[in-house]
């Protein structure tokens, strides 16, 4: 059984409830030692990466009035003349930066893959390569590495020994029910402590197994577990059976799990702590002391058992669940948790399900891309440390820490200015704004991977190494104190996340590239690119669940009850205005973008203002017959240039924190006034909201 350990990481889980940012299962532990050097130096052939999507005035569509559809003026061009690739769900800005990070990629492990003697991180990158590439050693096996695993789940026979079992590969690293991992206290930020939560789902939400409207998706589901459990062994008939066993027996933990919506509008669920013994009592068919035990680690005073309804569901369904169903689902998800790794026919139906069924992906990716994934989710911090060697400048993180240090002084002078909040509120506004650590482009530290052995010729081997290695040293942190100088995301994931229980703001080094940040660009450019990111994700620690942690991390409310009241209120009129949007007939959910648009909201406004300071005293000197303030807004727009396709953007209406790209785009200009004259918009022009339908907030 081979699926990624389900650690909850209450840094990105919450980040992903507050910026979206994909959460990662699972999380280097306390760092160690720098990085062995390379065997022999790594090179990097920049003429065969792909093209940067910057924004050129060349974009524009004349046809259509910035006032009217600012995306679709700055966007549809590019937009109509650009297909989606067949081996992608969307296409845009950030795709497009993570094909250059993967090309980059690309030619790192072939290097490591090449080096004789290779050690360190080179020998791990490189024997996951090498061994991932070997797709005719892959397919000889078929289903022969996970036999032994199939032989266990036919023998469990009762309710103690599938809890003994759960126990057991949740050590390996292969929690098939539930997330399991450390995390910061949040009472005691300072401080890791345990943390169990949901899970065990196959589908991406809830809704996706009591909805109506997503009928055709459980069906297809029902399928491709019946088509999973045959390619196992399973005969036809039976393999159907087993199949409606476990969509009842996912149905259930369904109808007990929070949606993403419930997860991502209250960060608290993630919170409640008990000690062992009393978890032991709402879980009696499920032994918290023998987890424990099982996980090698000592039973801590307390542990946040999260979403407990949940574990009571399973508790209940150890004891009142026919076996049979019991093994029909542990045999799917072991399989096809593996399914990646095993031979072509497991790896062709993983993909028609998730990639394309799901998700309306045309081809399934080349095999080169496939191990790179798989070499990013298990070893990903390790390939940091080569990727950042040829694709990080140290001029580029010179340039940003002064874009970082000038968005923070125009918040301030935002929160300093708010004419809604009491000085009372303002006063600890500020003192959580003088805590914030920004982190830029990759660790100070870098994590020690020495411990994980693999080799060249054994890929599902060396999954399983990683997933125990990086589970047991995961774990090694729980009642540890929190180590600072952690990152939650590899350098050569585009993406950007806050962690509100350390208070940090992180850009990894593969988003810091046009059109976010080109340290040759303009100011312009940069405060509309990567200026409002940098504000969006300080803005995160002032959202809707961000404002919910205090100075140094820790949750804890802040506020007099009359400023929460009146945030509440603001907060409430942005909810509304994205309801309005629709993609087809389907409506944005307004609520469970909210964290996402408030960011978005003040993020942008606070690098209008740190441009304007930036630039002042400077000739506004137009460029393609553009303002300054017009480029700020262009390249804004510019980088939520995406498009999806038609079941993407199904799956991420209903789970995705983020509203449609095409709705960033122009939500937060829309609610400001600058925007307005810089397009010498007139009032009533969709683009301007005034009155009771204008947004304020940061």
């Amino acid at each position: 059984m081979v699926r990624k350990p389900q650690i909850l990481l209450l840094s990105l889980a919450v980040a992903a409830a507050l910026t979206g940012c994909p959460k990662q299962e699972e999380q280097s532990p306390p760092a160690a030692t720098a990085a062995a050097p390379a065997a022999t130096e790594l090179k990097l052939d920049e003429s065969k990466l792909p093209a940067y999507n910057a924004f050129t005035a060349a974009d524009l569509d004349p046809s259509k009035d910035a006032c009217t559809d600012f995306g679709g003026y700055v966007n549809d061009k590019w937009l109509t003349a650009n297909e989606i690739p067949s081996d992608r769900t969307s296409w845009g800005a950030f795709t497009i930066l993570d094909e250059r990070s993967v090309a980059v990629q690309h030619q790192l492990a072939e290097q490591a893959a090449a080096m004789k003697n290779a050690t360190g991180i080179e020998k791990i990158v490189g024997d996951f390569w090498a061994s991932g590439m070997d797709e005719a050693k892959i397919n000889s096996l078929g289903i022969t590495p996970l036999k032994a695993d199939l032989a266990a789940i036919d023998g469990l026979q009762d309710s103690a020994a599938l809890a003994d079992y759960l126990r057991s590969t949740a050590a390996k690293g292969e929690n098939f029910l539930f997330g399991f991992g450390p995390e910061a206290d949040f009472k005691n930020s300072t401080m890791n402590m345990a943390y169990a939560s949901q899970g065990g789902l196959g589908l991406p939400d809830t809704t996706y197994y009591t909805d109506a409207g997503k009928a055709d998706k459980l069906n297809a589901y029902k399928a491709h577990v019946a088509k999973v459990l045959e390619l196992s062994g399973v005969a036809a008939a039976d393999a159907a059976k087993q199949a409606e066993e476990v969509i009842k027996f996912e149905t259930r933990l369904a109808k007990a799990s929070k949606s993403s919506v419930e997860l991502s509008r209250d960060v608290s669920l993630y919170y409640n702590p008990v000690t062992v013994a009393d978890a032991d009592k709402l879980t009696p068919n499920f032994s918290w002391t023998e987890f424990f035990k099982a996980q090698g680690i000592t039973a801590p005073e307390k542990f946040s058992l999260a979403m407990p309804a949940f574990h009571q569901e399973v508790s209940k369904m150890l004891a009142d669940t026919d076996p049979a169903a019991w093994r029909a689902y542990l045999r799917f998800h072991t399989v096809d948790g593996a399914a990646p790794y095993l031979s072509n026919e497991f790896v062709q139906e993983n993909y028609a399900f998730y990639g394309k069924e799901l998700n309306g992906q045309k081809e399934i990716k080349p095999r080169w891309k496939q191990v790179l994934g798989t070499i990013e989710n298990d070893a990903g911090d390790a390939f940091g440390q080569m990727y950042v060697k040829v694709a990080f400048s140290p001029e580029a993180k010179a340039k940003m820490e002064v874009l970082v240090k000038n968005l923070a002084d125009a918040l301030k002078d935002r929160i300093q200015n708010l004419s809604w909040m009491s000085d009372e509120t303002k006063a600890k506004a500020i003192a959580k704004w003088e805590t914030f650590t920004p982190k830029i482009g990759y660790p100070d530290k870098w994590r020690d991977w020495s411990g994980l052995s693999t080799t060249h010729d054994d890929y599902l081997g060396n999954v399983r190494a990683a997933n125990a290695f990086n589970y047991k040293w995961a774990l090694g942190k729980i009642g540890q104190p929190v180590d600072k100088t952690e990152w939650g995301m590899t350098p050569q994931t585009v993406n950007a996340y806050y962690n509100p229980l350390q208070n940090e703001i992180v850009f990894p080094a593969a988003i810091l590239q046009p059109p976010f940040f080109d340290p040759n660009a303009d100011d312009a450019l940069n405060y509309g690119g990567i200026g409002a990111v940098i504000g969006h994700e300080m803005t995160h620690g002032y959202d809707d669940q961000g404002s919910r942690f205090g100075p140094t991390g820790n949750f804890e409310n802040w506020w007099t009850p009359a400023d929460a009241k009146g945030f509440s209120g603001l907060t409430g009129k942005l909810v509304n205005q994205f309801n309005e949007y629709k993609v087809g007939d389907q409506k944005v959910n307004g609520s469970l973008t909210l964290g996402e648009n408030i960011a978005d909201l003040g993020g942008l406004a606070t690098a209008y203002d740190a441009l304007q300071k930036a630039s002042a005293g400077k000739e506004d000197a137009k460029v393609d017959g553009f303002t300054r303030d017009q480029r700020f807004f262009f390249n804004w727009a510019t980088v939520w240039r995406t498009k999806y396709t038609a079941e993407n953007a199904k799956v991420r209406l209903a789970t995705d924190p983020h509203a449609p790209a095409q709705f960033r785009a122009m939500g937060a200009p829309s609610n400001l006034p600058t925007f307005a004259a810089a397009f010498q918009c007139k009032a009533g022009s969709p683009m301007v909201r005034a009155g009771d339908k204008q947004v304020v907030i940061w």
